[in-house]
Parts: structure tokens; sequence; C-alpha cells
């Protein structure tokens, strides 16, 4: 999503406010102070800086590469898994060598129209056996329970038992997906990544980095694309009944393009991705006469508390041909900010510094385009 010329106008004069002017075409000025200085200076022990050449890159593909096919039951123990009956639910149930006990089958009507269903005390009732405790317990439990009735009135009776209307316990995909509704909970394992598929898949307009997951009055924020992109299998979850998977839009699936390009704004990230290559692209390139192609920085905002570090810092010296293949290869983030300098980097550690209040003007972009 491009931002509109409001916005734009928006972001520019917050960059503005926070002490330094970056607009297309223009040098840096401001912080002369000896207060600004010194206070720049420590937040420059806070960021990682890099440059972006073939080691940094190979170190990307191999991240990459470490991803594998995952299951969607990775990271899930469902070895002990039991599906417990609740109301609703019904059962068919068959005594062998006694067809007197067998509801026979009927071309007009399926096996669930003649089953036992579950009632709202929770039992079910079988002849010779009424009364018997089936919510809360497995088919296994109930099963027993059956035989041990039965068998006062049948010399070791042989029971089959399955459930064949799975309506007690469900499960809910909204948002972003293909077919957003309700799945049932069933003997089968349901884990949130097969209820994804099951819902037909997410949407063009999804978010496919995350999903929210409901259980009762907790939510959390699900890291979809760690699970499929760098196997981390913590991020699947085995569904229960009343659990509720949300997928958002994308809305805010993008980077910032800023200083001396033709057309400064935002360029959408899809779920293939985005290279440094496509973000200068789709904003019209660099201005030939004025940008300095050893200029080119992005900024990626780290967590202060958890990290120790305010940012990543990315130059890419653009000078030479080599540099392009670089950036077609280089990875951008969602809210990465992408910064092309006009200016002589003489001052190189000043142009990092009066870059980094961008990052907490994007925040406030972010937090005003999201209400």
């Amino acid at each position: 999503m491009a931002l509109s010329c409001k916005t734009l106008v928006a972001s520019l004069t917050l960059l503005t406010m926070t002490g330094c002017t970056i607009i297309p075409g223009s040098h840096f000025e401001g912080i002369e102070s000896g207060d600004q200085t010194k206070n720049l200076e420590q937040d420059l022990e806070k960021i990682n800086i890099k440059i972006i050449d073939s080691s940094l890159i190979s170190h990307q593909k191999q991240q990459r590469k470490q991803a594998k096919p995952i299951s969607s039951l990775a990271g899930i123990d469902t070895t002990n898994y039991q599906y417990k009956l609740g109301v609703g639910d019904v059962l068919t149930i068959g005594v062998w060598d006694h067809p007197e006990l067998t509801i026979p089958a009927a071309v007009q009507r399926t096996a669930e129209f003649d089953g036992f269903r579950v009632q709202a005390d929770g039992t079910i009732t079988y002849a010779y056996a009424p009364n018997i405790q089936a919510a809360g317990k497995t088919v296994q439990q109930v099963h027993s329970e059956l035989v041990k009735r039965l068998s006062r009135v049948i010399e070791d009776p042989q029971v089959d038992i399955k459930v064949v209307g799975f309506r007690s316990q469900k499960a809910y995909v909204t948002g972003e997906v293909n077919k957003p509704g309700v799945l049932p909970v069933t003997e089968i394992p349901l884990t949130l990544i097969d209820a994804l598929n099951q819902a037909g898949g997410l949407t063009e307009a999804a978010d496919w980095r995350t999903v929210t997951f409901t259980r009762g009055d907790k939510t959390e924020v699900i890291k979809l694309d760690d699970f499929y992109a760098n196997g981390d299998i913590s991020q699947n979850r085995l569904l229960q009944h009343g659990d509720i998977v949300h997928v958002n839009r994308d809305d805010l699936q993008r980077v910032f393009v800023l200083g001396d390009v033709k057309r400064a704004g935002t360029v959408d990230v899809n779920r293939y991705g985005l290279n440094l290559a496509e973000a200068l692209t789709n904003s019209g390139g660099l201005n030939e006469n004025t940008a300095d192609a050893n200029g080119i920085f992005v900024l990626r905002k780290r967590n202060l508390k958890t990290d120790g570090v305010i940012a990543d810092v990315y130059q890419l010296h653009a000078k030479n041909v080599a540099a392009l293949v670089l950036a077609e290869q280089f990875e951008l983030q969602p809210h990465d900010i992408v910064y092309v300098t006009s200016a002589p980097l003489a001052r190189w550690n000043r142009v990092i510094s009066l870059l980094l209040p961008s990052i907490a003007t994007v925040d406030s972009i972010d937090d005003i385009t999201a209400n």
C-alpha cells in the first residue's frame, strides 16, 4: 500500500521534528549542540553496522536453507491424544452375532441419523445398558462400560463403537483465509497449521507472517513465518474446543523508501518477499545527478530491552556492477527503512546518526495508518 500524499507529508514533517532534514535531494542539517552529539554517539554504540557484501548474503541464504519441510504435527506430541466425547456427538454401536441389537443399514438413512446421540445429560442408552455416561469419556472408556453391562446378558460380547458425528467440539478460523468458518475437533488431532489448510489457505491480502491464537481469555501471536521459513516448531498448536485462529490483513507489511529517490514512499512486501533492488526500482530508482550510490542504507529496528541494540544498519556500496547483484539478493523485512543519501559520506557516523530518529517516526506512521 503506497503512502498517500498527506501521509507522506506527515512522515517528512515528523522526520524534520526529530532534529534533522531527510528530504529527497537534500543534504543533512542540524545536530550541532554538544548534548545532541553526545547522545547520538551513545546511540551509535547501540546499533549493529554491517556492509552488504557476499559474506552477508551467504549468511542470509544459509539461514533459509536450514528451513526444512515441516509436518503440521511437528513439535506436538500426539502419542497420548484421545478424543473426549461431548454432548451432541453421535455413535454407532454394533454387537457381533447379535443382529437384533444392531440397527440395520438403510439406503435412505445415514449412520449418523440412526446413531446414538450423546444427550444433554451426557449419557447414551443402549439395549440392556441404559444411561451410560459418555460426555468427557473416550470411546475406549465407553466401550469398556458397555461390554461390562452387556456381559450380564450376553456371553463375551464383541462390541464395535465408532463416532460418526463429531458435533460437540469446534474450532474457528476467521479473517483472511479463503474459507473462514467452523472446523470440528475430531479423533484426528487438529493443529493450527491443519486448520489454516482446511480453511483454504491464506488469501492474497493476508498477513502471512503472524496469526492470532485465542484460547479462553488468553490471546497470543503465532509467528507463522517462523514455522514455515525457519523451522520453529514451537509456533504450532494443538487445537481444542473453542479455540480461535484469526488471520489479519497485511496492510502494514511494507518497507519505507526515503531519501534521494524519485518516488519516496512505501513498497509492499508480499508473501514471496522483497529484495533491496526491487524496493529501489519500485520507488523509481536513484536520482542519478544527486544521489550518492555509496549511501544506500537499510535500517532494521531491534528491541533495545531484549537485544541491547536499537537497530541493525546495513550499507550498500552501489558504485560497482557487483553491488547490483547483492541488492537483488538482500532480502528486506517489513518495516525496514531504505534510505538513499545525497550527502557525501565524509562523516559516515553522522549520516547513520541522522537516520536513527526515522525508526521512531515510521512506528508513529504505522500507528496513524492502522487507526
